[in-house]
């Protein structure tokens, strides 16, 4: 049976070289492998199942090849890279077993928690929390016709206001108020805006600083 084989082998590397001359030459040629039917074994996608021109859905989502990785067992033998100090150093106190230093320790110097300024007080009370308002000027008004409605929203549309972060709209003093009989709406005002308007002959309508509940009776202008 041996000799068989080895008669078979014999037989099919003399037929994979074909000798021929080339200036004289006698040489033989290597023989052709075809790379398409050779089969390249990559460990970085030995569980893919797809394909990388397939499309990406919320089904067949999973981390690239190689890239997701087992937890590291520390301590766990001197041949698997991790053993005895396990990373951490042979000696020190950031060595040592447990937690060495409390939350917040910076080594001895000043801690960052005690760096930055504080607030006097306590932390939910008065002057501990700041209200954030979109403004709009006394010139800003002078885009609305006499005797009309002013908020925001039609200022926005008058192009003379652009959008503001805030939700809540405050009118504040800054130029000089030229309209007559103004219905201002905003959620709060100035005394010299307030003034400007009421001079004017226009009204201050304070809006409520939370939606109001359907049905609610809506706000009436300011008598001042």
């Amino acid at each position: 049976m041996a000799r068989c084989l080895i008669v078979l082998a014999s037989a099919s590397l003399v037929g994979a070289y074909v000798p021929h001359t080339l200036h004289g030459v006698r040489s033989v040629a290597a023989p052709a492998v075809s790379t398409v039917s050779m089969k390249v074994f990559d460990w970085k996608r030995r569980t893919d199942t797809y394909s990388e021109e397939s499309e990406f859905m919320l089904h067949n989502l999973r981390p690239a090849p190689g890239s997701a990785h087992r937890k590291i067992r520390k301590c766990r033998g001197m041949g698997s890279g991790k053993g005895g100090p396990g990373g951490y150093g042979m000696r020190g106190q950031l060595s040592r077993g447990g937690r060495p230093t409390r939350p917040g320790f910076e080594g001895g110097q000043t801690p960052l928690y005690r760096r930055i300024p504080k607030l006097r007080g306590k932390p939910t009370g008065p002057g501990h929390t700041k209200t954030i308002y979109g403004l709009i000027k006394l010139d800003n008004l002078n885009a609305a016709a006499d005797n009309s409605e002013v908020s925001h929203e039609t200022l926005m549309t008058a192009g003379a206001m652009t959008k503001v972060k805030s939700s809540l709209i405050k009118v504040v003093g800054g130029g000089e108020l030229v309209r007559k009989g103004l219905v201002v709406k905003a959620h709060a005002f100035t005394a010299s805006a307030r003034q400007a308007i009421t001079d004017n002959g226009g009204q201050c309508v304070v809006l409520p600083a939370y939606p109001v509940a359907a049905g609610a009776a809506a706000p009436a202008p300011d008598a001042q």
